[in-house]
């Protein structure tokens, strides 16, 4: 495998500075992607250090609460465009306890066989890929389902419209995957000298599980909604001031 220096990731720099002129020149807001940018790198370091120790010292506890750091930002960042809006939080992190929590129990135990669920180099890899699809498919769904009300389509039209918004990130990458762009998980694996086809079964891996990740969170999410919607349907048709 190809290895980088901290000289040579110096050069990562120019798509960043580049953006940034895009965003001066425009008169946008510059400053954006260089405080995005540089939480980037800080949150990689913090996390590249805190899985070093985990990997030399696994511990069950440690796992739960990195998990649950995991699924608290998950839960918070999926309602970010519906945060007013009171229940979506806890139903948020119900969503992705269950349908994370499923598909890492198929993954560990039924397709890869892992003996202890709390290995560090496979089960926090696999959470942090599944939360992020999942948290994407939630925040979807909660978006648009709200927008569906507002707009005054019945719940049942809302649900289903948020439901295909939600899936249409996991069914285009369903289309395009080995026509397109080689998914993260392969592409590093395939660098870091792994065959190709090994990398293949693995990658078949994590579309599906990812697929049934976001499909279930989102109709987890949807349907405590719904339950919502019909004791307090006011709620959700009223608009309430955004907080930041």
């Amino acid at each position: 495998m190809h290895s980088i220096s901290w000289w040579s990731l110096s050069w990562c720099l120019i798509p960043v500075v580049m953006v940034y002129g895009i965003y001066w020149f425009w008169q946008g807001r510059p400053s954006e992607i260089l405080i995005a940018s540089a939480r980037m790198g800080l949150q990689l370091l913090g996390v590249g250090y805190v899985l070093v120790a985990m990997f030399e010292h696994p511990s069950p506890w440690i796992t739960l609460l990195v998990l649950s750091v995991m699924i608290c930002a998950a839960a918070w960042i999926s309602v970010r465009p519906v945060r007013q809006q009171p229940g979506f939080l806890k139903a948020a992190f119900v969503a992705l306890f269950i349908a994370v929590g499923v598909h890492l129990l198929i993954s560990l135990k039924l397709v890869l066989g892992v003996e202890y669920w709390y290995e560090p180099q496979v089960m926090v890899p696999l959470a942090g890929m599944y939360f992020a699809n999942t948290m994407n498919g939630v925040s979807l769904a909660a978006e648009r389902y709200h927008a569906e009300l507002q707009r005054g389509e019945s719940e049942r039209q809302a649900r289903i419209t948020a439901f295909h918004a939600a899936m249409i990130p996991q069914v285009n990458s369903l289309l395009a995957v080995g026509l397109v762009a080689l998914p993260g998980m392969m592409t590093g694996q395939i660098l870091s000298g792994v065959s190709p086809l090994v990398a293949v079964r693995y990658q078949i891996m994590i579309m599906t599980m990812v697929l049934g990740t976001c499909g279930l969170g989102a109709a987890l999410m949807l349907w405590q909604l719904g339950r919502s919607y019909l004791r307090d349907p006011a709620a959700f048709r009223s608009e309430k001031p955004t907080q930041s």
